[in-house]
C-alpha cells in the first residue's frame, strides 16, 4: 500500500470499502507498512509549479476542519526540494484561521486541480508558518514568483504523501489567461485579415 492509502485508508474507511465492494481494487489490498515520506516526483513537481491556486486543508482544535483557496501567479508555490513546499503568505481577511489551525496541528492536506487539463493531485503534509524575519533568506528565494500584497509570513509544507485522482467529473474550466492564449492567434489572424481588407478597399477606391 502506498504511504497516501496508509494515512486515507483508515479502519473506518476500510469497513466502507467492504461494504461497497471496493476494498480489493487495484491499489487497496493491505501490504507491508510504509513509514517514510513520499518525496514528489518530476511530473507532481511540474505540476504544482504550473498552477495559480490550490486549496489548503487544516484541522482546528475543536476538531473541525477548514478549508482555504490559496491563489498567485503560476509558480507562487515553490518545490524546493522533493519534500519541501513553500510560499510567502500575504496579508488578507486577516482571520489568520490556517494559521492557528497549523500551530495546534501541523497535519494539512492540499487539493492541487488544473479544470482545463483535468488533473487533480492530492497531498498530506506537515506545515509550518513563521514570520519573514525569521528565515530572510528563505523569503528572497519564494519572493519571485509570488502572491501580490503584503507577506506577512513562510508557509512551508513538508511533504508525507501524495496521490493522483482520476480525472473523472473535472468539469473544464479556462482562466482568462488560459483563454487570451488560446485566442490569441485568432485575434492576430483577424487583425492582418482587416489590415488587408483595409487595404483593399483603398486600392478599389483609388481606382479610376
Amino acid at each position: 500500500m502506498s504511504r497516501f492509502n496508509q494515512l486515507a485508508q483508515t479502519t473506518a474507511v476500510r469497513q466502507v470499502q467492504e461494504e461497497m465492494g471496493s476494498a480489493s481494487a487495484a491499489g487497496r489490498r493491505l501490504r507491508e507498512q510504509v513509514e517514510e515520506p513520499d518525496p514528489l516526483d518530476a511530473r507532481s513537481a511540474d505540476f504544482i509549479r504550473s498552477l495559480d491556486g490550490f486549496l489548503f486543508a487544516s484541522v482546528g482544535e475543536t476538531g473541525w476542519p477548514y478549508i482555504q483557496f490559496k491563489g498567485g501567479p503560476q509558480g507562487f508555490v515553490h518545490v524546493l526540494d522533493p519534500y519541501t513546499l513553500a510560499f510567502l503568505d500575504v496579508r488578507g481577511n486577516r482571520q489568520y484561521v490556517t494559521a492557528g489551525n497549523v500551530r495546534g496541528d501541523d497535519r494539512v492536506a492540499l487539493f492541487f486541480i488544473d479544470h482545463a487539463r483535468q488533473a487533480r493531485l492530492k497531498v498530506f503534509g506537515h506545515a509550518t508558518a513563521v514570520p519573514v524575519d525569521q528565515d530572510l533568506a528563505l523569503a528572497e528565494r519564494l519572493e519571485s514568483p509570488r502572491t501580490e500584497g503584503r507577506v506577512e509570513q513562510i508557509m512551508t509544507v513538508r511533504v508525507e504523501a501524495y496521490a493522483w485522482n482520476c480525472p473523472n467529473h473535472i468539469t473544464p474550466r479556462f482562466s482568462e489567461r488560459e483563454v487570451s492564449e488560446a485566442l490569441a492567434p485568432l485575434h492576430e489572424r483577424l487583425a492582418r485579415l482587416e489590415e488587408e481588407n483595409a487595404a483593399l478597399r483603398a486600392e478599389i477606391a483609388a481606382r479610376p
